[in-house]
């Protein structure tokens, strides 16, 4: 059995000039980019592969950019990830997770893709200056939780943990107010706070009403069941069943990021070799961080065509 798990980045894993080689140099890659162009509106191309940092971060471009950054990369290598190495699992960072789903089969390419489109979209257009993201850094599960709990009955405004990234990494969404009195308790504890340049409180129920309309939207897809097993970030399992891929996807732009758990559950599953497929190598550091000490594991990141054929 393959011990292989496969991950997808998300956002803030963008970077200049990604997967233009391939596109370049196979035309269906190519194909997927001038597919998602069509369906944002947007000059994706010439925003990733000669645009400035601050276009390249509007999640209105980004989620549809480097959604088709990670399946032409997989697309490229897959073969590779075939027989006796076919993936054990899948995952995704949360927009990754639509790469992921697209990848397994539970997802048709040109549905994943109007997928992060709408998401990319709606999430760019819900925000308001009144709620924000920030990065919690050196400071454990436990810390954190206590300070969105302080910091959230002493503003008396809505605060989350957002993102489960690793034991070493948190994420929390809220109003300004309430990021603002936890920031400060971080730094009480000895910890950072790093805000994050994001147009909403994302991952927090602050964003329903766009979150209802990409419900709608998510279950009128044509839902299959996955080749691979997906772990999913609402509820850290895998699930192979296209009703309840649906059902538990309507979800996932309000829910937290379960990472640390997925993590595991892959380790449990009998994962060893993490093979985070995108730019960069966010995930790949991150499963050194939840996977820290384990014998056996194995990280590696695929984020060119060079990486994809080697």
């Amino acid at each position: 059995m393959s011990d292989i798990a496969i991950l997808f980045p998300g956002q803030g894993s963008q970077e200049t000039g990604m997967g233009r080689d391939l596109a370049e140099d196979r035309f269906w890659a190519m194909d997927l980019w001038k597919l998602a162009e069509r369906e944002s509106g947007l000059p994706l191309r010439e925003i990733y592969w000669d645009g400035e940092a601050k276009d390249m971060a509007d999640t209105r471009a980004l989620q549809p950019a480097l959604t088709v950054v990670n399946l032409n990369l997989w697309a490229l290598c897959r073969e590779r990830f075939s027989g006796s190495d076919a993936p054990l699992a899948m995952a995704g960072h949360s927009l990754g997770e639509f790469s992921a789903l697209a990848a397994s089969g539970a997802l048709e390419l040109q549905d994943a893709v109007r997928a992060v489109t709408l998401r990319g979209r709606l999430m760019a257009e819900c925000g308001d200056e009144s709620q924000g993201m920030a990065a919690v850094l050196k400071l454990d599960r436990d810390a954190v939780e206590e300070v969105v709990e302080q910091a959230r009955s002493e503003s008396d405004e809505l605060l989350l943990v957002a993102n489960y990234n690793s034991p070493a990494q948190y994420v929390i969404s809220g109003r300004t107010n309430a990021l603002e009195r936890a920031a400060a308790l971080v730094k009480e504890r000895k910890g950072r706070a790093v805000p994050l340049a994001v147009s909403g409180a994302f991952h927090s129920p602050l964003i329903q009403e766009a979150a209802d309309e990409f419900a709608t939207f998510i279950k009128g897809l044509d839902w299959r069941e996955p080749t691979f097993p997906v772990y999913l970030n609402v509820t850290a399992r895998p699930e192979a069943d296209p009703d309840q891929l649906a059902t538990v996807m309507q979800r996932q732009m309000t829910s937290s990021v379960r990472w640390i758990e997925i993590m595991q559950g892959m380790w449990d599953m009998g994962a060893r070799r993490f093979v985070e497929v995108g730019p960069k190598n966010v995930l790949s550091k991150l499963a050194g961080q939840n996977l820290k000490g384990l014998d056996g594991l194995v990280t590696q990141n695929i984020s060119d065509m060079a990486q994809a054929l080697a």
